[in-house]
C-alpha cells in the first residue's frame, strides 16, 4: 500500500530505488556489575574495541578519493579526535573500576551525560554535533559485540541492488556516507536530522538528494520497498502508484538536464540583465571547504564559522592552532576575501570544557544568555587569543573580522578595544598581520536593526545573519518542533527589518551582505535583490542555482512588486505580491 512520509528538505533533487535498511547500534545494552578481578579484563576488551575503530577510520580515511568532498576528510578526523578524547575514553574507564560497571553500560552511562551537555546548547549547528558522538559509540558497541559496521553490511550488499539503492536508517555517520557513495547509492532518509546536521551537510556537498528528520522512517520502511526521496519538499513516497512514479521519473530526468545547464555559468559574470553585478560568496565551517567554495565559483568566503574548530576538545585551541586553520582557509582563496566570525557559543555547561565557564552558570534561557560576543567579552584573555590567530592570518591575504550577536554600543567598542589590544600584542611579538583589517558586524538581533546608526558609525561592514534574526523577531525557537512551524522568514516584520537594514546601510556606504539561509534560498533571490541586496553568502552547493536567477532578474521591473511586498501584511497579500515578484 502506498504512503507518504514527511521530513525536512536538507538536498535538492529526486531519488528514486529501493530501499536499504540499516539497523542502529543496539544502545540497550547489557547492564551488569563485573567482579574486581574482572575489570582489568574489561578494560582491556574496551581497549581492543578502540583499536578497531581506529584501524577502521583508518582505512576510511586512506580510501578517500582525491576529489571526495573535504567535509568527509574532516568528519572522519572528528570522529578520530573523538575516539581518542579523554572525556570519553578515560571517564568510561573510570566508570568501570570506579562503579564496576561492564563496559558497554559504562560507555553508554557516558554518552547520557555527554549528549545532556550538546543538549544545551543554543546554536542549533553546534547542538547537532552531537550525533558525532553518538556515532562513535555505536561503532565502539559494534566493535565490542563484534557486529559489522554499516559500511561491511553495503560491502556485502548485492552490487546490481546498490545501482538503485536508498539508504534508509535511524542515522547516518559522514564516514559510512562516503561508502555509500562509491556504491552510487541514489539517496538516503533518516529518522534523525535537521537542515544544519553533519547527514545534511555532507549531503549537500554531494549533491545527493536526502530527507531528514522523517521520524519512524526506518521502522515503517521495509528492506527492498521501492520509495521516492523528493528532496526539495522532504517528502518520502513508498510504493508509489504507477502515475506518481511517472510524474517523479520525469521530474528527475528535467532535473538532471538542469544541473547539467547550471554548470555553464559557474565562470560567466554575477551580474542582474539590467548590469547589476552581484557578489556570490560562501559560507564554510571548515580550512578546507574553501576549496569546494573555489570550484563552485564563489568570489569569497563570507562566513568562516569558527565553531567548528572548538567542538570535541576538552580545551580552547591553541593560538597557532586557530591561526593554521585561519590561514589555510585564506591560502586556498588564492587572494579572494575570507570573513572570519567569532567563536558563537552560548552560556550552558559545554562553556567548561572549553575552561571558561567557572563563574557562569547554566543560563535558564540560553538563548537569550551569555552567548557569542557576549560570552566572548566575558572570557577577554580566550578572545584576545582568537582575535591574534585571525589577524595573523590577515598578513597571508584578505581577511575580514566579523562578530555575532552584537546589540549594544558598549559591546562594539569593547570589542573594538580589543582588536585593537590584539593589535598592539602582535607590535610587541614582532608577528605580521594586516593594520587595515575590516571588522563587521552581524545583524540578527531586531535592536541591532532599529538601532542601526550606532553600527554604521563604528564599522566597515554589516552581515545579516537571517537564522537568529527570525527566531529572535518572531520569539521562535526553531529547534523546537513544538512551535517550528511558526518560523517565518517571510512574515512582514522580518521583511521590514531586513528592508530597512539594506536601506540605510546604502545611505551610509556601508556594505551589507545576508549570510543565513535566505541568501540560499532561490526562491528568494529576486525578493531580496529588490530590497537593494547586492552580496550574498550561502552553501557552496547553492550557488549556480541563486546565479541563475540573478541572471534572470531586472532590477527596474522588481521595484514595484517588492515594494507591495512590504506594504502587504495580511498573510494573502503577502502571498499575492510574492507571486508577482516571481512572475517578474
Amino acid at each position: 500500500m502506498s504512503f507518504s512520509l514527511h521530513g525536512i528538505p536538507v538536498s535538492r533533487g529526486i531519488a528514486i530505488g529501493r530501499a536499504y535498511l540499516i539497523a542502529p547500534a543496539a544502545l540497550d545494552v547489557d547492564h551488569y556489575l563485573v567482579e574486581p578481578p574482572q575489570i582489568e579484563g574489561e578494560l582491556e576488551r574496551f581497549r581492543a574495541a578502540l583499536k578497531a575503530v581506529q584501524r577502521e577510520l583508518e582505512r576510511l580515511s586512506g580510501d578517500l578519493a582525491a576529489d571526495a568532498p573535504s567535509e568527509v576528510g574532516a568528519f572522519i578526523n572528528v570522529h578520530t579526535m573523538i575516539l581518542n578524547d579523554a572525556m570519553l575514553v578515560q571517564e568510561t574507564m573510570d566508570l568501570v573500576r570506579t562503579r564496576r560497571y561492564n563496559v558497554e553500560w559504562a560507555l553508554t552511562e557516558q554518552l547520557e551525560r555527554l549528549v545532556r551537555h550538546f543538549d544545551d546548547i543554543e546554536d542549533e549547528y553546534l547542538r547537532e554535533r552531537k550525533a558525532d558522538i553518538q556515532q562513535v559509540v555505536e561503532r565502539i558497541l559494534k566493535a565490542l559485540a563484534g557486529a559489522p559496521s554499516a559500511v561491511a553490511l553495503v560491502d556485502g550488499a548485492n552490487g546490481d541492488a546498490t545501482d538503485e539503492m536508498i539508504v534508509v536508517a535511524h542515522d547516518i555517520s559522514p564516514a559510512d556516507m562516503l561508502q555509500f557513495k562509491t556504491q552510487t547509492f541514489q539517496g538516503f532518509v533518516t529518522d534523525l536530522g535537521g537542515r544544519t546536521s553533519h547527514t545534511a551537510i555532507v549531503a549537500r556537498s554531494l549533491g545527493i538528494p536526502a530527507a531528514v528528520g522523517v521520524q519512524h522512517a526506518s521502522a515503517l520502511i521495509r528492506q527492498d520497498d521501492l520509495i521516492i526521496v523528493d528532496g526539495d519538499h522532504g517528502i518520502v513516497i513508498v510504493d508509489p502508484a504507477p502515475i506518481v512514479l511517472e510524474e517523479y521519473t520525469y521530474r528527475q530526468s528535467e532535473k538532471a538536464l538542469e544541473q547539467k545547464k547550471l554548470q555553464r555559468l559557474k565562470f560567466s559574470p554575477t551580474q542582474t540583465l539590467c548590469g547589476t553585478k552581484i557578489s556570490l560568496c560562501a559560507n564554510i565551517e571548515l580550512p578546507e571547504d574553501a576549496r569546494t567554495a573555489v570550484e563552485a565559483g564563489a568570489v569569497g568566503i563570507g562566513l568562516f564559522r569558527t565553531e567548528f574548530l572548538f567542538m570535541s576538545k576538552d580545551h580552547l585551541p591553541e593560538e597557532e592552532e586557530q591561526f593554521e586553520a585561519y590561514r589555510r582557509a585564506v591560502d586556498l582563496m588564492c587572494g579572494l576575501p575570507v570573513t572570519i566570525r567569532t567563536i558563537d557559543v552560548g552560556s550552558d555547561k559545554p562553556l567548561e570544557t572549553f575552561g571558561g565557564g567557572e563563574g557562569h552558570e547554566a543560563a535558564p534561557n540560553p538563548a537569550l544568555g551569555l552567548r557569542a560576543i557576549r560570552w566572548s567579552l566575558s572570557e577577554p584573555q580566550m578572545f584576545l587569543t582568537q582575535l591574534r590567530a585571525i589577524l595573523r592570518a590577515s598578513a597571508f591575504g584578505k581577511v575580514k573580522i566579523l562578530v555575532p550577536m552584537l546589540a549594544h554600543a558598549q559591546e562594539i567598542d569593547q570589542t573594538l578595544d580589543l582588536i585593537r589590544e590584539a593589535k598592539r600584542q602582535l607590535d610587541d611579538a614582532g608577528l605580521a598581520y594586516d593594520p587595515g583589517v575590516q571588522v563587521g558586524a552581524m545583524i540578527e538581533i531586531p535592536a541591532a536593526a532599529i538601532a542601526l546608526p550606532l553600527f554604521l558609525k563604528r564599522v566597515d561592514f554589516l552581515s545579516i545573519g537571517t537564522n537568529d534574526l527570525i527566531q529572535y523577531t518572531l520569539a521562535i525557537d526553531r529547534a523546537d518542533n513544538a512551535v517550528a512551524h511558526l518560523y517565518d522568514p517571510l512574515h512582514p516584520a522580518v521583511l521590514h527589518l531586513i528592508a530597512f537594514t539594506l536601506r540605510e546601510a546604502k545611505r551610509a556606504g556601508v556594505p551589507v551582505s545576508v549570510c543565513g539561509e535566505m541568501a540560499g534560498d532561490p526562491q528568494l533571490t529576486r525578493l531580496l535583490l529588490g530590497m537593494g541586496l547586492t552580496e550574498f553568502s550561502m552553501h557552496p552547493s547553492q550557488l549556480l542555482v541563486v546565479k541563475q536567477e540573478i541572471l534572470r532578474a531586472d532590477l527596474r521591473a522588481l521595484e514595484k512588486p517588492v515594494a507591495e511586498v512590504l506594504a502587504a501584511f495580511e498573510p494573502e497579500e503577502v502571498q499575492a505580491a510574492l507571486k508577482c515578484v516571481a512572475q517578474v
